[in-house]
């Protein structure tokens, strides 16, 4: 094992890309054709047109002088660091590329990949937060992430201040000025502001904006991240409206074939490299094959969300005035006006994951999720294919029953995904479906 590197104090450096061509005349290449090759050079790759997967645990030194150089210049001997790659739990260059295209998508300056999206969020907010400290977030979170802040920090003596996802800025200085206080009670300090929006499973949106200026009215030091697994990376940019730290699953969208597990965060290397830190100690990094993956799917995400958004609002205006239907939390059908100007400022599209509410109970969706021919029985969201499920009962069962009244996750409540198919055929399985509510 490389003990010889402080990972927890230096974050390994990683190898120098070459230099990214990213505009043609003084005008800005878009992300989806940045994804055909940005970060990879096919001269260090035997010409291959794209990257190979390097499975490989370590990597060798030219000399046993440049290997001394590397580690002085990792460990501070010497001025001026070093580059390259020592270690594959570190990095390693399918993790290098698709880092560097995951970054281009958000308008980040670093980003990092991980085993799993629960992977990135548990490692960032470890990141961050230390005994006595309270995190400040969002509700309702995914049930894993809310589990996380309440199960498992808590146990390090790390508390949380939560609000509800479309809270206003006074609600929001208010909730900022408890979380000060609460930490200062303790010895501690608020470590982070952890955000989800759209919310996991209702779809209400958070204030970014609002959230940015309660927290530098309030807080020195203090990071907003933001889970944006919903929307991103095609139909929502919360770096550009005050957040500092983005997250995603990118086994939703960005892997978008249901068939891989991973995770990421992207923003400044001032946020990046206290996480990167805390990764290299506990590893967490995506494997190179699933990486490799990944950046092939980087190639159409573009193109898979545009088709599924269309898709999207397609069902839903048929689900909308089905006299089984009692409502929709779908984005592109907002009643509250409150919502309407969020998603105005923050969103560039309504997205293809939706609530629907089904006139009755758990009985009544049991039936409608049982007789789906199309859409799959199955949580998850964001691949090509369409996902039905019934939050309540399955990815929020842990959830105690008062907060999911609180959240609005009712027992009539069915989560759906839509894939890529013909929008007429979901249409035809959800109206067969309904038939037997």
């Amino acid at each position: 094992m490389p003990d010889a590197v402080d990972a927890v104090e230096t974050p390994t450096p990683r190898r120098k890309p070459k230099p990214a061509k990213r505009e043609i005349g003084g005008r800005p290449l878009k992300p989806s054709t940045l994804m055909m090759g940005h970060g990879y050079d096919p001269v260090l790759s035997e010409g291959s047109l794209k990257a190979p997967i390097f499975l490989t645990s370590t990597f060798a030194f030219e000399s046993a002088a440049a290997g001394k150089r590397h580690f002085e210049g990792i460990t501070g001997l010497r001025e001026g660091g070093a580059e390259g790659l020592v270690y594959s739990r570190f990095n390693g260059p399918n993790q290098e590329i698709l880092e560097d295209r995951l970054a281009v998508w958000d308008g980040a300056e670093d980003a990092l990949s991980f085993s799993s999206g629960m992977t990135a969020i548990c490692i960032l907010m470890m990141a961050y937060a230390s005994a006595n400290d309270v995190i400040v977030h969002s509700g309702p979170l995914y049930a894993a992430s809310e589990g996380f802040v309440a199960k498992v920090l808590s146990r390090f003596g790390v508390t949380y201040v939560d609000f509800p996802a479309g809270a206003t800025r006074a609600e929001l200085d208010d909730v900022l000025a408890k979380a000060k206080a609460q930490a200062t009670e303790r010895g501690g300090k608020v470590a982070m502001i952890y955000l989800e929006s759209p919310a996991n499973p209702t779809n209400a949106l958070v204030d970014v904006e609002a959230v940015r200026d309660a927290r530098d009215a309030a807080l020195e030091g203090t990071p907003i991240a933001i889970d944006n697994t919903f929307l991103g990376p095609l139909w929502s940019r919360p770096l550009d409206h005050g957040a500092d730290i983005v997250a995603y699953s990118l086994t939703k969208y960005v892997g978008g074939h249901s068939d891989l597990v991973a995770g990421s965060i992207a923003g400044d290397k001032r946020w990046i490299n206290p996480v990167r830190a805390l990764r290299n100690t506990m590893g967490g990094i995506v494997d190179p094959h699933t990486a490799w993956m990944l950046l092939r799917s980087l190639e159409t995400v573009e193109l898979r969300m545009q088709r599924a958004g269309e898709n999207a609002a397609k069902v839903c205006e048929f689900l909308r005035s089905h006299p089984k239907v009692e409502g929709l939390g779908y984005l592109g059908f907002i009643s509250d006006a409150r919502q309407q100007d969020i998603y105005d400022r923050h969103c560039l599209g309504a997205g293809s994951t939706f609530s629907v509410f089904i006139k009755g109970g758990e009985a009544e969706c049991f039936r409608f999720l049982d007789n789906l021919t199309i859409a799959k029985l199955a949580v998850s969201l964001g691949g090509t294919e369409t996902l039905a499920s019934h939050p309540a009962s399955m990815t929020h069962l842990s959830v105690p029953q008062a907060r999911k009244d609180m959240l609005g996750i009712t027992d009539n409540l069915v989560r759906i995904s839509v894939g890529i198919e013909d929008a007429d055929d979901l249409i035809a399985d959800f109206a067969q479906a309904l038939e037997h509510v």
